[in-house]
């Protein structure tokens, strides 16, 4: 598992993040909590029609998750863990975003949900569309 200590000059450089979400949804409002306590500055963009900025940003079918964000330039989809996307964007990678597929209940924002033993996988995709493993929790 990949964690980055922010130092106060990287959490003010942080690029903000848009995040595309039902106005209903929990577990969505938890992860922007998530990245908020990560430093990130997060805008909230309540949507009824979440499966529009799916086909927005080029999300595959079948890798969908119930919000949608794009930070520096990528797409973040479904609960992200706020340090891959920090190392995402200190990476500089040449890749579209990154996925978490579904709604595992052990990431961020879902946490309590599932079994604490569940593990789930952080998806790279790539400009192709191809998906490679990024991180696994």
């Amino acid at each position: 598992m990949w964690t980055l200590v922010a130092s106060a000059a990287w959490a003010d450089n942080l690029p903000p993040v848009d995040v595309y979400k039902s106005p209903y949804c929990g577990c969505c409002g938890n992860w922007v909590e998530h990245m908020r306590a990560a430093g990130f500055k997060v805008r909230v963009h309540d949507t009824k029609n979440v499966d529009q900025n799916k086909a927005k940003f080029g999300i595959p079918y079948g890798y969908g998750s119930c919000h949608t964000a794009e930070v520096g330039g990528y797409v973040i989809k479904g609960h992200v863990p706020a340090d891959q996307v920090k190392r995402l964007l200190a990476s500089r990678s040449k890749a579209r975003g990154l996925i978490v597929p579904g709604m595992p209940g052990t990431s961020p924002g879902m946490e309590g949900t599932g079994n604490p033993k569940d593990h789930y996988d952080v998806l790279l995709l790539g400009q192709d569309g191809k998906m490679t493993s990024y991180a696994r929790y």
